[in-house]
């Protein structure tokens, strides 16, 4: 599927740890051509199968803090203890080849984001898992947290799912096909008519 490239856009998705973000982005990258995603650099360690350059690219906390000196990030955070930062040269980059640019961030890059751009060319979206009991069973599926860090996920899951308000897009995922595909939806619309007028008919119940 091509999307009109007429207007290209910053793309933003954002989620608590366990609502599907990641997946969500595997599939808008295979469903959507003319989209590129924005590498993040990060200090985390490399998880099994992740690859550098693909995934994140790795580094160190040194080089990371030389890099923020140099003004090399468009937007940077701390999660966990471990920093995140989207390149400039990702946007540059993926504007030149006239595609849109989608970022896999938390709502803290998002903001900076908004702050640097217009807001006519940023599609944001926020994702919830359909509760909380959902959110710890998919984080305990995953096997990569034990006990203590699935509690301290999902006491920072609650304290992110606040910043929602900040979003034009709330969904909550409950299928992801169906997830995806309104996702396509909304980002078709604000491409072609360079708005944000779409609505999704759908009602928060995340934690009721």
């Amino acid at each position: 599927m091509n999307i009109e490239k007429k207007f290209k856009k910053l793309i933003i998705i954002s989620s608590p740890s366990g609502a599907g973000k990641t997946t969500i982005c595997k599939f808008l990258l295979k469903k959507i051509k003319n989209l590129e995603l924005s590498i993040s650099f990060t200090t985390r360690n490399k998880r099994i199968n992740e690859i550098d350059g693909k995934d994140y690219y790795f580094t160190d906390r040194k080089d990371f803090h030389s890099l923020i000196k140099k003004n090399y990030f468009i937007e940077y955070a701390s999660v966990f203890k471990n920093y995140y930062g989207s390149p400039l040269s990702n946007i540059t980059k993926s504007f030149k080849n006239n595609n849109h640019i989608l970022f896999d961030i938390d709502w803290q890059g998002a903001k900076k984001l908004r702050k640097k751009f217009p807001a006519d060319i940023i599609i944001d979206f926020f994702i919830l898992p359909p509760n909380k009991k959902e959110l710890k069973r998919r984080l305990e599926k995953r096997g990569r947290d034990n006990k203590i860090e699935i509690s301290m996920r999902l006491s920072h899951a609650i304290k992110e799912i606040k910043h929602h308000t900040d979003y034009k897009y709330v969904l909550i995922n409950e299928n992801i096909n169906e997830t995806v595909n309104n996702l396509i939806n909304i980002i078709n619309y604000n491409v072609l008519i360079s708005s944000s007028e779409y609505e999704v008919n759908k009602k928060l119940k995340f934690f009721k």
